[in-house]
């Protein structure tokens, strides 16, 4: 049993339709954000791409005696951050996608 044509046109327009919705949630992911905290006074916000937008760092956290422990809570918030934009970007692409694990795909 072998494709046909028609089973062929089919798959080809699915896969079209898969790409056009990859590119839309990467075109939303940019706009989409997640939070990470550390310590309660470190707060890193990157979007859906893992780009860092913004870090808070509350008036306590500064001790001049502790650069270390400040450098570390930054860095955590970091971590946490782009950890947390990944897994935003797999569930919002797997979504799209289904079960679908075709190479090339962004996200597999």
């Amino acid at each position: 049993m072998g494709f046909n044509m028609k089973d062929m046109q089919k798959m080809v327009k699915q896969m079209q339709q898969v790409q056009t919705d990859v590119a839309r949630v990467q075109e939303e992911l940019k706009f989409e954000t997640v939070e990470a905290r550390a310590g309660g006074v470190v707060t890193a916000t990157f979007n859906g791409h893992g780009e860092i937008q913004s870090i808070e760092i509350a008036k306590e956290a500064v001790d001049p005696e502790d650069v270390e422990m400040l450098q570390d809570l930054i860095l955590s918030a970091i971590r946490e951050g782009q950890t947390k934009a990944q897994d935003l970007a797999q569930d919002r692409l797997e979504k799209v996608t289904g079960s679908l694990n075709v190479p090339g795909l962004p996200g597999f």
